[in-house]
């Protein structure tokens, strides 16, 4: 049984510094504040919880590294949190085993599809929607407003790819085609330029453009896009970070006078962390609350963390999932942590959608929501707004 001590310990590869940090950093707070209260109780029959986090950058080369760290570490006795389709993407060829050791990874943020596929379906378990998920919702949406000129905005690399192909597949099954696309390149910052990518997209005339990458490249090419005159709504994939999106916004905005958050969609694979009327979001503002989680200690840069958000929503909704796993694990641990999660069934981690896997399902949740920006904060999208964007 890989423990160290009393503690179950879970490796986490993350950005926890660079362009995406607040990805990483939000994403393990929220699970730290689930982890803090269940430790506080007393573990699981005495066994604390704990994530082990390492840094990546965001960047493939640093996540392998990581995990061949987590790997021959028996200690750790499973990944957990990784963040990203082009740092995800790259590991999931170890996790077959690499020199004698194998582990599975479970609920990282990322709704690509290799590891819902084979070969590596079997490694990988996910809680959240798919991004095929996600972007069929948009397109369907926007089709069903008249918006039939839908372009694309994405991140060059196995992330930004997905969803380009995600986007078109559910354009093509309309009998639609993309009426323009743009790139970026990983790793883009909110001061670079993205009027060159802007200008693209206007040749092509949009209705609406969808946008595949990080919060600060998406932020970037928004202020860009209302500077240049593309005022067609904008909507972004829940990876973006919906908060640290608007924080960049709201900063740009406050010094030119201008609202840059007018007709966006962000999609969440989690409910609104308002909703109040769910007892998973009053035990996650609680436990935030309580517990006010900091970011990793390998997090240098300067960053000020969240009160609530998305991402850390989604951490803590991991977290719940996971302790739920660990608990059966601890029961009869001979058996596998893969047997204890493949026979989850109808767990309630309180947002009215159970969590059920099983050997040929790895995939817990598959609901998307709609968001927009409204008094400073991304809330449910209302009927009355997809109706004002109709044409």
């Amino acid at each position: 049984m890989a423990w160290a001590g009393e503690n179950f310990l879970l490796g986490m590869s993350a950005a926890f510094n660079g362009p995406s940090k607040g990805l990483g950093v939000e994403l393990y707070r929220g699970s730290m504040a689930y982890f803090a209260f269940l430790n506080e109780s007393g573990g699981i029959n005495g066994h604390h919880v704990n994530i082990v986090p390492l840094d990546d950058g965001y960047q493939p080369d640093p996540a392998i590294e990581n995990t061949i760290k987590f790997l021959e570490d028996d200690d750790i006795l499973c990944l957990f949190n990784y963040v990203g389709t082009p740092t995800v993407t790259r590991i999931l060829p170890l996790l077959k085993g690499y020199k004698g050791h194998q582990k599975l990874l479970f609920f990282p943020f990322t709704g690509a599809e290799p590891q819902r596929q084979q070969p590596y379906r079997s490694y990988v378990f996910n809680l959240r929607a798919s991004y095929v998920d996600e972007l069929d919702g948009l397109v369907n949406r926007f089709l069903d407003s008249g918006r039939t000129r839908i372009a694309v905005f994405y991140q060059a690399d196995a992330y930004g790819r997905s969803g380009w192909d995600g986007t078109r597949k559910a354009l093509a099954a309309r009998n639609r085609f993309l009426a323009g696309e743009a790139t970026y390149r990983r790793g883009a910052r909110f001061e670079d330029s993205m009027k060159r990518q802007v200008d693209i997209l206007l040749r092509s005339k949009p209705d609406v453009v969808l946008s595949i990458g990080s919060y600060a490249a998406c932020a970037a090419f928004i202020r860009d896009a209302r500077d240049m005159g593309l005022d067609v709504p904008i909507a972004n994939v829940s990876f973006v970070g919906s908060e640290n999106l608007l924080v960049l916004l709201e900063k740009v905005g406050a010094k030119s006078g201008r609202d840059y958050t007018k007709n966006l969609v962000n999609t969440q694979i989690v409910p609104s962390y308002e909703d109040l009327s769910l007892p998973a979001v009053r035990e996650y503002r609680e436990y935030m609350d309580r517990y006010a989680p900091s970011p990793p200690p390998l997090t240098v840069e300067s960053y000020l963390p969240l009160k609530y958000s998305f991402t850390s929503f989604e951490g803590f909704l991991n977290a719940k999932a996971m302790a739920r796993i660990l608990a059966s694990y601890e029961e009869v641990p001979t058996s596998g942590i893969r047997w204890a999660a493949e026979f989850i069934r109808n767990a309630d981690l309180g947002i009215n959608a159970p969590v059920n896997f099983s050997p040929g399902n790895h995939q817990g949740l598959d609901k998307v929501y709609f968001t927009t920006v409204r008094d400073g904060k991304f809330v449910p999208l209302d009927e009355g707004l997809w109706q004002s964007w109709r044409k």
